[in-house]
């Protein structure tokens, strides 16, 4: 007679300090009851230093990395390490939905301005609205009027366009020129996997939103 298995993987003869990691792991993004389980067995076998140095790893990112009060990218350090750069073009303000993003544009060498970290884009499916970005935060950047262009780098899908056109309505009263990554981008592709041409010829080509 087989035992009965959880959604989550678990057996009625599972040590439950197993049952809780594999239940705490197929909660992360893209890991499903299986991945977790090997997972959670692949940590049980290793080394109890391997293991030590991967649950420190995870408390040491909760306690040390903050939001940069500027552009809202993660850091251990406020102001970030890019905004406090004198060098940059802080005319200029590439808008992306993830800290992930900043990494893909920063590949190119392409672009020598700043940043600024929405934290997601406009969903109304997902129940994510304007209020749920770090848009506030975007709009507080232009009193100075320092900055001349935004460049809306938000992934090109419904969500993105979407939270491109918002932006682009929000910030257009204020004399601020709004642009928006050329269409090098595949549509329903997220920029962190894009490539480093593909990403420089839409920086390159950017056009009026």
């Amino acid at each position: 007679m087989n035992e009965r298995v959880s959604p989550s993987g678990r057996t009625p003869s599972t040590a439950a300090p197993v049952a809780r990691l594999i239940e705490a792991l197929h909660k992360l993004p893209g890991i499903g009851p299986k991945s977790a389980q090997r997972l959670t067995y692949y940590l049980l076998r290793a080394p109890e230093a391997e293991a030590r140095a991967l649950a420190e790893a995870v408390v040491e990112l909760k306690e040390k990395i903050i939001l940069c009060s500027t552009c809202q990218n993660v850091t251990e350090v406020d102001p970030c390490g890019i905004c406090a750069d004198p060098s940059r073009d802080h005319s200029m303000i590439c808008v992306v939905e993830e800290p992930l993003d900043i990494l893909a544009m920063e590949r190119t060498h392409s672009f020598r301005g700043l940043y600024h970290v929405l934290h997601g884009a406009i969903s109304p499916m997902e129940g994510v609205g304007p209020e749920d970005l770090k848009l506030n935060e975007l709009v507080a950047r232009l009193g100075n009027g320092d900055v001349q262009e935004l460049i809306m780098a938000t992934n090109p899908n419904l969500e993105g366009e979407a939270t491109a056109m918002y932006v682009s309505r929000l910030i257009s009263p204020r004399g601020v020129r709004v642009t928006r990554l050329a269409r090098g981008l595949p549509m329903g592709a997220d920029l962190e996997y894009a490539d480093d041409v593909t990403l420089t010829r839409a920086l390159e080509n950017r056009q009026e939103v």
